[in-house]
């Protein structure tokens, strides 16, 4: 299994929003959620994306997507407009819980669980030396990038990995790992089986 969270220091925690980039660039998440559960024809049954958004006006808030359980949800950015906004105004949709964890509680429970917990950022470790044979969990921060305190937090249960000397979108880097992972492990999609 391969999970993703994108730590969002702006995401709107409310419904309130006229669009996803007014609400705190929640258009972040949706490309990283895009990046992260989506292929051609199909999304990924072995995938999960955290958008923890911690944004006004009572944060943190954070939703979960499954990749195996999504339903009724297609790609474009004005379906998601409105999935987010329903899911915020306290609503639900098939494959998608929304709970109130902190980045920090999220990231302690998955490696509680086995996963090896890999922050994204420039200046670590290169991709190709990592072993991604177990379950693993995938940290990138928005267009302002994680807290200190919450990288040093989160690199008590992992370490940082690096994609290439570039910086890339957040959405770039999930969409970077997902195809390492493709090329080099063997992935068993229940999506593509139904």
């Amino acid at each position: 299994m391969r999970e993703f969270i994108l730590y969002s220091r702006t995401g709107r925690t409310d419904g309130k929003f006229r669009s996803l980039m007014d609400g705190g660039r929640l258009d972040i998440a949706y490309q990283c959620m895009l990046m992260a559960l989506f292929k051609s024809q199909s999304h990924r049954g072995d995938c999960v994306f955290h958008a923890v958004l911690n944004g006004p006006p009572s944060p943190p808030v954070c939703i979960s997507i499954e990749g195996e359980t999504l339903r009724d949800a297609h790609i474009d950015e004005r379906s998601w407009e409105a999935i987010f906004r329903k899911l915020l105004s306290g609503g639900e949709h098939p494959g998608i819980a929304v709970s109130r964890k902190s980045m920090q509680a999220l990231v302690a429970e998955k490696h509680r669980a086995g996963y090896r917990v890999f922050v994204l950022e420039a200046a670590g470790e290169p991709m190709e030396s990592q072993d991604f044979s177990g379950d693993s969990l995938f940290v990138v921060g928005d267009h302002i990038g994680i807290p200190k305190n919450d990288e040093r937090f989160i690199l008590r249960y992992g370490r940082k990995m690096s994609l290439g000397r570039g910086k890339y979108l957040a959405a770039s880097c999930i969409d970077i790992v997902n195809y390492w992972l493709d090329k080099n492990y063997v992935v068993t999609d229940a999506a593509e089986e139904k």
